[in-house]
């Protein structure tokens, strides 16, 4: 009776502390979420609040979830607007990254499978030259790279602002790195079939590597369509104008239009959002498959 008792009574309080402590942490994630969800979507609230309203209530004392007028008519005066060709910078922007992300994947993309796949006994110093590229900061290369577009002419042009950002050492890397765990067996039998490195890249390789294309694509437009910098040296003339450099317009030492920049930035960040959602799954398979390990 003793043992009986003593056998069916000890369970229940160590039941209980892993069912509380199970409880604790599932609420604790909760509320972490939470929060990591609050603070991540903060920003967009700002931008789409402060894009309806007027100057007026973006500057108020008095701080208002909505304004109680939503001033939808900020997004025809955003285009309407004479001194900043926002329709023109947007068209620019999506040339810059839909050319700049096709561009930098192809020429990425061979020269990783060049380097992972074809037999070339300075194939690993041509490797080690581009790892040695990724360390070199990007304010060394500013200069020299803006002396060789000014002399080519393509200073406020479309060809400017793209063709210097087309191969990237970091993409060729990654390449590499995947293309070196692709499965052999799928190559082999396209040779059999007497289909060369091309044709094998093109037929076999490609066509089977769309996952990681799409997270590489997604990654490398949204940086394009975020570039400042480069974009604003070699944008001299408001028709080469990207939409960042046309965003920081509305910001002067003269005067700062506010409501017209909030909206602006909302603009700017719905293509980003779009593709986001878009490829967000994607994103997670191209880490998984970079054949980058800890």
């Amino acid at each position: 009776m003793a043992a009986s008792e003593r056998t069916t009574g000890t369970p229940q309080p160590i039941g209980f502390s892993r069912s509380s402590a199970g409880l604790i942490g599932m609420v604790l994630r909760w509320i972490a979420l939470f929060v990591a969800v609050v603070l991540f979507l903060l920003p967009f609230y700002l931008i789409l609040r402060n894009a309806l309203s007027t100057e007026a209530d973006i500057t108020a004392p008095d701080w208002t979830l909505f304004p109680k007028d939503l001033q939808w008519g900020n997004i025809s005066e955003l285009f309407k607007d004479t001194q900043v060709p926002m329709a023109r910078s947007l068209y620019n922007s999506a040339v810059v990254g839909i050319v700049g992300t096709a561009g930098q994947l192809l020429l990425a993309s061979m020269a990783g499978y060049g380097l992972a796949r074809i037999p070339y006994k300075h194939a690993d110093k041509v490797f080690y030259a581009i790892i040695a590229t990724l360390m070199i900061p990007a304010a060394v290369t500013f200069i020299p790279s803006f002396i060789v577009v000014s002399s080519l002419g393509w200073v406020s042009s479309l060809r400017g602002l793209i063709i210097p950002t087309l191969f990237s050492g970091f993409a060729a890397f990654l390449f590499r790195q995947y293309f070196l765990n692709f499965p052999r067996e799928l190559e082999e039998a396209a040779r059999v079939d007497g289909a060369g490195h091309f044709g094998v890249f093109w037929r076999i390789v490609v066509p089977n590597s769309l996952p990681f294309f799409a997270a590489l694509a997604a990654i490398t437009f949204i940086g394009n369509w975020n570039s400042f910098l480069w974009p604003l040296v070699i944008g001299q003339d408001s028709s080469s104008w990207t939409v960042q450099v046309a965003m920081s317009t509305f910001v002067t030492a003269q005067t700062i239009n506010i409501h017209e920049l909030f909206m602006a930035a909302a603009v700017s960040i719905l293509p980003l959002v779009l593709i986001f959602l878009f490829l967000q799954r994607y994103l997670i398979q191209g880490v998984t498959q970079s054949g980058i390990k800890d």
